[in-house]
């Protein structure tokens, strides 16, 4: 069993007969009240004390769910029925069954009958804005991995997205930089491109909202908008900043919150609170580019009739949130919006670089950015096909998946589609919003100009490979609460989950092929244990698809990894590198055991390929797999049948992961900015004193016991070494921690 706890993202391996998985989920002052109840004083020796004396999970489990946590149960070693070991077999026995090779991806891709049409779009990035790890994962990693899966399952996918180009923050550049808007543009557009080139984001097509397709869908936009009277025209008072001589964009004035008090809010919303604002809210505001105080004056413009759309939006609304998969912040936003009814929006800018506003009234001015930059998800589109309308105006059979983070939820789930309501033409509107929480850099934000985190243009100067960049972020992906990229912890995850349980199971099963077998799968026979294990992987592969299904990107990468962890276990019990020394008996079960275990390894290659799709790749490669192995198992619910059977061959093998060492990950931490973050997380817990070594000796505790447990169980020599230096590794740390020489002392030799 596992329990699923909340504490600092840190893992504790416990007792044998469970695992305590402790993540940050909700307030430490709930852990702390947890600490409290177990009577923890002191705590470290009171959880191991407790944890060691209960021995049921059940009692333990009954305790949490009492408490104010996200806590979520579920029995890692789940004991499979006759019924589903049997029927796994059965499955098994099928094969490939003569499953045609999938087609190869044909652009331009469009809508077709009988299949499932998924339009799916990222939000789109600024230009001007090079993109750090969190932009990264909100957007347009989290897309590509639900438009890899997809195309796995044989949906008729689209996936797009592009530069988001106009607006005063390009302008600002262009003046920093001596350069033309257009030139920033096609400059950045370039760098953005590279970056997700080399994170191996697999657009169908990557463009941009500077084109001659943006400026007529959003004109037709405007006009179809105007006509039917759901525009209205208003003067504003704008902050006008006489030092630049110009009227400041919404993100070029920052000040005091007028709800919260945040002292750092922008002209158009609070990051602390979320709400939408106008500039002239705001007290004491500053230009950004000046830092002088601008002035009031007033403006004509022309605005977005929310109140007048409301009821439309809302009918909408309950029908897609009921139908689509939007997830709960997405909802909580977009409802608190609704709540604090809706207020005409100004659509239009008194700037230069944008798409023009066609109205005579109102020449000179540009759109707002915010209702001409989702118009760009069409142009993009349209600038990739001319037969865009069969996506952007056919909601009976496409399916929209939209992917960001929380800020932009707004503006995708009221503003946009208003327009598109209010239009009145056939558009095809969200039906799955996928909105994430925000990542942090080491409990600080990522911040460029004091070098603080890393950078899209940066990661690939670390050496380590972009699919080890993906796994990570994907593993820590904000889908609940914000989370925090941590240096140590992606070493951790790299070293344990990559190396030492994922790839160390793909290695050695065809490793054994490989040596013991001469390059081929070998005869097998079917035990009952063996049938077992196709039962857990099988059930694993069926929750990876329901989780991918409803966009869980993070919990179905966990599936993944229990496959892995049941494959090493499988192998270490059955000892196969022991039995081909043996008679014949001993020989075919050493065969069965490889086999099943390579055959794991494809399905692995399968289920890897939305999220490290290089290293699918290499594995394939190395397995010498089927082209259609993926395409036989993501059929349906999913089911796991035999894809390489006896006699196959395979080709080379060799590791697919690289230790990331102590001494490389603090080199990062230094380089990164990771040294500027203070040790306040380890401070303080719900008014319990709590400090760095605190937590040493809590994980060191729960390291003792690891160790302990695997020589009980006379695990593989290389296992127990391995946690054993991670003992001593941490014993050192604690001993820094609390001032002490952290190399022990030479001990004396004894008299004789």
């Amino acid at each position: 069993m596992c329990v699923c706890v909340c504490v600092c993202s840190l893992t504790f391996h416990c007792v044998p007969a469970f695992d305590v998985h402790l993540f940050l989920v909700d307030k430490l002052q709930c852990v702390a009240r947890w600490f409290e109840q177990v009577n923890a004083l002191p705590v470290c020796q009171t959880v191991a004390q407790r944890v060691q004396q209960q021995k049921s999970l059940e009692s333990l489990k009954r305790f949490l769910q009492k408490q104010p946590l996200e806590v979520r149960v579920y029995d890692a070693e789940r004991e499979m029925t006759d019924e589903e070991i049997q029927a796994a077999g059965a499955t098994w026995s099928r094969g490939l069954a003569d499953r045609p090779t999938p087609a190869e991806r044909r652009h331009p891709i469009l809508p077709q009958e009988g299949k499932r049409n998924v339009l799916i779009t990222s939000a789109l990035p600024y230009v001007n804005n090079v993109p750090h790890l969190g932009n990264i994962i909100g957007c347009v990693l989290s897309a590509d991995v639900f438009a890899r899966y997809g195309r796995l399952r044989g949906w008729n996918a689209l996936f797009v997205c592009g530069t988001d180009e106009y607006g005063t923050a390009t302008e600002n550049k262009a003046r920093e930089e001596g350069l033309s808007p257009q030139e920033i543009c096609d400059k950045y557009h370039a760098v953005h491109a590279s970056i997700y080139k080399w994170f191996q984001i697999d657009f169908d097509h990557f463009g941009r909202t500077t084109t001659e397709k943006q400026t007529e869908i959003a004109q037709d936009i405007f006009w179809r908008l105007y006509d039917r009277g759901f525009l209205i025209p208003d003067t504003v008072d704008q902050l006008h900043c006489e030092n630049c001589q110009r009227f400041l964009a919404d993100r070029f004035v920052e000040g005091i919150c007028p709800n919260c008090r945040y002292p750092e809010a922008r002209g158009d919303q609070c990051d602390k609170c979320g709400r939408l604002i106008n500039a002239v809210e705001l007290k004491d505001p500053q230009c950004k580019v000046c830092k002088r105080t601008p002035v009031v004056r007033s403006s004509a413009h022309l605005f977005l009739d929310l109140p007048k759309l409301e009821s439309q939006l809302e009918q909408w609304l309950e029908q897609s949130m009921s139908t689509g998969n939007w997830t709960s912040n997405a909802r909580h936003i977009t409802r608190s919006w609704l709540r604090d009814g809706l207020k005409p929006r100004c659509i239009t800018r008194d700037l230069r670089w944008g798409t023009p506003v066609p109205h005579p009234d109102f020449s000179g001015k540009v759109f707002y950015v915010w209702f001409d930059a989702p118009i760009g998800y069409l142009s993009i589109t349209a600038s990739y096909t001319d037969e865009w309308e069969k996506w952007w105006k056919n909601p009976e059979k496409v399916e929209l998946y939209n992917f960001m983070a929380k800020d932009n939820v707004p503006f995708h789930s009221v503003v946009f589609p208003c327009s598109l309501l209010g239009a009145q033409d056939n558009y095809t509107l969200v039906s799955n919003l996928i909105a994430t929480e925000y990542l942090n850099y080491e409990d600080t934000k990522f911040s460029k100009s004091r070098g603080v985190g890393v950078f899209g243009d940066m990661a690939k100067d670390t050496d380590i490979p972009s699919d080890v960049w993906r796994f990570y972020l994907l593993y820590l992906r904000p889908e609940g609460q914000d989370s925090a990229f941590s240096w140590a912890d992606m070493a951790l995850k790299n070293n344990s989950e990559l190396l030492n349980n994922l790839g160390n199971f793909i290695n050695r099963a065809g490793m054994f092929a490989s040596k013991f077998f001469e390059g081929r799968v070998p005869q097998m026979e079917l035990q009952q244990e063996d049938k077992r294990l196709l039962a857990q992987v099988g059930f694993e592969l069926r929750q990876y698809i329901q989780l991918l299904d409803r966009v869980r990107i993070r919990d179905a990468l966990k599936c993944i990894l229990n496959i892995s962890r049941h494959g090493n276990q499988y192998i270490q019990v059955n000892e196969p590198w022991k039995k081909i020394k043996g008679g014949d008996e001993d020989r075919l079960r050493a065969g069965t055991v490889t086999g099943v275990s390579v055959n794991v390894a494809c399905l692995l290659s399968a289920m890897l390929r939305p999220y490290m799709p290089a290293v699918s790749a290499t594995i394939r490669e190395q397995l010498c797999a089927p082209a259609n192995c993926a395409d036989a198992m993501f059929q349906g619910a999913g089911s796991f049948v035999c894809t390489l059977p006896a006699g196959h061959r395979i080709g080379t093998i060799s590791p697919l992961f690289q230790k990331l060492e102590a001494e490389q990950i603090e080199s990062l931490k230094r380089r990164f900015g990771g040294q500027q973050v203070s040790a306040r997380r380890f401070s303080f817990l719900g008014g319990l004193p709590v400090s760095r070594s605190w937590w040493l000796t809590l994980v060191l505790l729960f390291q003792g016991d690891r160790v302990r447990a695997l020589k009980a169980q006379k695990a593989e020599k290389t296992l127990i070494t391995a946690e054993v230096a991670k003992l001593l590794q941490l014993k050192k740390q604690l001993a820094a921690a609390e001032g002490k020489n952290p190399e022990p002392s030479p001990q004396k030799g004894k008299k004789k």
